[in-house]
């Protein structure tokens, strides 16, 4: 039997130590890459960050930029190796403080993408809501044609990249539903024709009062008026008339009273040919089953709220009342009103 070599015995001995330097260094980089993958990551805080499309690449770049992630390479690596688990999505992903890298991909294979909200709050018109919709961040195209009144007032939820159109389309069926709704539950007899009417006066009851408890007797004065053919003289109406629906800045002059315009309604005896502005529901249930009341006027009371009156001469004190308000409030006397008003203070 013949006996192994010096040379032979010192190769295998030199092929057996670098097997377990790859095998150990092999470990210990995957153990390195694994605490890599489940291991805190660099975000320091949460952050909302916009996936865009385009592949694994430009994913990688926007996280890295956002500080999700520390590695790219390390990132398009993993994203590889989980492939199966499903593909990358583009969205607006809300990622929480030193989230590994095994949730930040499971967060854009699984995740809910940020829901934004959009709020179009009461009395605002067609002009104040498309302001609303351009600047709205995360929305995608231009903002459609709105009708005056069309857009209930809501909380809208979008998700990055949806479109003006599409919040437009949802906010005009929700006024849709919101009105039928109200017209199948009105009251009986009122002086209004259809639901267009009952929109158009909603508009003005949510334009001349702020306060809930006040809108069923607003409603219930104009509705009043409506019966005995009276002018509304609802100061709203004038200075939609004024501006067409912008912000006025001013205070209501009596060339506005005087102005021959189908919208003001000190000129005109009966509703105006369309909405000043987007009713809420509140206004339009106010409307539709308005406060069971005597009164015919009414004037601001300088706590927010209105002083209602049933004759000419109780209503004639209260804005006497109401005007030394503004006089001790402004250092000046008010602009003139018809006496006759119902309203003399508007939002």
């Amino acid at each position: 039997m013949s006996g192994t070599s010096p040379r032979r015995l010192r190769g295998a001995l030199l092929g057996l130590v670098l097997a377990l330097v790859l095998l150990l260094a092999g470990g210990l980089a995957a153990t390195a890459a694994w605490r890599a993958y489940t291991g805190p990551g660099p975000l320091a805080e949460p952050a909302q960050v916009v996936i865009p499309r385009g592949g694994t690449e430009r994913i990688a770049g926007a996280l890295k930029e956002r500080g999700v992630i520390r590695d790219a390479r390390a990132f398009a690596a993993a994203a590889w190796l989980t492939r199966s688990a499903g593909p990358l999505r583009a969205a607006e992903f809300a990622f929480p403080a030193g989230a590994p890298l095994s949730e930040v991909l499971h967060i854009l294979r699984e995740g809910r993408a940020v829901q934004r909200r959009l709020t179009i709050a009461e009395g605002l018109t067609a002009h104040q809501i498309r302001a609303l919709l351009d600047r709205a961040e995360g929305l995608t195209g231009e903002t459609p044609a709105i009708d005056e009144g069309a857009l209930l007032p809501e909380t809208y939820a979008y998700e990055w990249g949806d479109t003006r159109g599409a919040i437009v389309r949802r906010a005009d069926a929700a006024m849709d539903r919101a009105l039928a709704e109200a017209w199948a539950n009105r009251a009986p007899d009122l002086p209004l024709a259809n639901p267009r009417e009952a929109l158009i006066l909603a508009s003005i009851v949510e334009r001349e009062t702020g306060q809930a408890e006040e809108r069923e007797t607003v409603a219930g004065v104009f509705i009043n008026r409506l019966r005995r053919g009276m002018p509304l003289q609802s100061d709203p109406t004038v200075a939609y008339a004024a501006t067409g629906g912008a912000p006025m800045d001013r205070p209501i002059s009596r060339a506005d009273l005087d102005r021959d315009h189908p919208f003001n309604t000190y000129r005109v005896r009966s509703l105006p040919p369309g909405p000043i502005a987007s009713p809420g529901k509140a206004a339009l249930a106010a409307t539709l089953r308005p406060a069971a009341t005597d009164y015919l006027y009414f004037v601001a009371d300088g706590t927010g709220g209105h002083a209602f009156a049933r004759t000419l001469d109780e209503h004639n004190r209260n804005v006497a009342r109401w005007r030394e308000i503004e006089r001790a409030a402004t250092g000046s006397a008010p602009a003139a009103r018809s006496p006759s008003a119902p309203s003399g203070g508007r939002r």
